[in-house]
């Protein structure tokens, strides 16, 4: 709470009243986030009526097969087992012979999208809601620096991640839980610089859960107090605050101060609504069936849907630990197993979005 600062000084100068000034300003922002009147975190009205209010992101770690999912690739299959006729090509490693994918693909919907059976149920109930888009490519191969720049535009530690941009820019309708979820069984390559608020206020990062722990006890860490009834934590919360505020008064510029108190606001308000919206204890038997939620990635596309469904601006789901969809050796299998735990769940994602009318204000990617 306490300690040297490099800005205490003694001495007066011009420099030092510009500060105090800074300060007396910075302190009446501080009294609204105390007073939970308005936060950083409060939505702000946009230029124009926006098409989609939320988003929901789900990155298969590691990155599947574009040729084996969704890209069909005709020559592949026309020369599988032969050499490439350009001959070899300019890689990492040598290349081999042709390989053609070992997955069936076939045409779906209205649209005739074409989809290998690697996501069977997405394609077959959902095609003509998806636009697959094919020529987006990069030029870099190496999977930290294309996980940054997938979520920050960058593939150094330099940019806010784009769930940072957004909370930064429109805030969020729901000041009892945060702006932006990440939801990951473990952690993906290139970890917590994904979903960083690097120069924006900390208060724009994403809060980390680890949904391997299926309790909502475990799952966000301390979200009951088992010693303190709410009025009296709420008592403990003012008296921090105010000794928070007598502390930012001698430290004229401290955003990291700031982000800490209203974290600590919104860790107050989130005891009870975020139990509400990830214990998945209870709802109806239908809804984990259609999810599948005695499997984890079941689990991650209802909270998903809990969350945008009560506000929360972005929602990440990551499906696998680090890069299991990396599958170097044994493709067919490998893809064959993640795609059976992460088709039906997606799959049902879009049909609990669709017909609860969320579907129409609610980017999936």
């Amino acid at each position: 709470m306490s300690g040297f600062h490099p800005l205490s000084t003694s001495a007066g100068s011009r420099r030092d009243a510009l500060l105090s000034l800074g300060a007396g300003v910075g302190t009446l922002a501080l009294a609204q986030i105390l007073n939970a009147d308005t936060t950083a975190l409060a939505p702000r009205p946009a230029h124009h009526r926006p098409r989609a209010r939320n988003i929901i992101h789900i990155y298969l770690n590691g990155g599947p097969s574009q040729v084996d999912t969704w890209d069909p690739k005709p020559l592949l299959d026309r020369h599988g087992g032969r050499p490439i006729p350009i001959g070899n090509l300019t890689t990492e490693r040598e290349t081999g012979v042709a390989l053609a994918s070992p997955f069936r693909f076939q045409q779906y919907g209205d649209s005739g999208l074409w989809a290998s059976t690697v996501f069977e149920k997405t394609a077959s109930r959902h095609a003509d809601r998806l636009c697959v888009i094919r020529s987006m490519h990069s030029n870099t191969p190496n999977h930290e620096q294309s996980m940054r720049l997938m979520n920050c535009g960058d593939e150094r530690l330099s940019r806010p991640s784009y769930g940072s941009w957004l909370t930064y820019g429109l805030g969020t309708e729901n000041q009892n839980l945060p702006g932006f979820v990440t939801l990951c069984p473990g952690l993906p390559v290139a970890d917590f610089s994904n979903w960083r608020s690097s120069f924006l206020p900390g208060v724009y990062q994403g809060t980390y859960l680890d949904t391997r722990k299926k309790e909502v006890e475990s799952l966000v860490a301390n979200i009951r107090n088992k010693t303190l009834p709410r009025d009296a934590q709420r008592q403990q919360l003012d008296l921090l605050a105010k000794l928070n505020r007598r502390h930012r008064e001698t430290r004229k510029e401290d955003a990291l101060l700031e982000a800490r108190i209203a974290s600590f606001e919104l860790a107050f308000r989130m005891q009870l609504e975020a139990t509400d919206a990830l214990d998945l204890s209870h709802g109806p038997k239908s809804i984990h069936k259609l999810y599948g939620t005695d499997k984890l990635h079941g689990r991650q596309m209802l909270m998903a849907r809990r969350l945008v469904e009560r506000g929360v601006r972005v929602v990440q789901c990551y499906h696998g630990d680090v890069q299991p969809w990396d599958s170097h050796e044994g493709l067919a299998d490998a893809h064959a197993k993640l795609g059976r735990e992460a088709d039906g769940p997606i799959a049902a994602l879009l049909t609990d979005l669709a017909q609860r009318g969320l579907l129409d204000e609610t980017l999936v990617v």
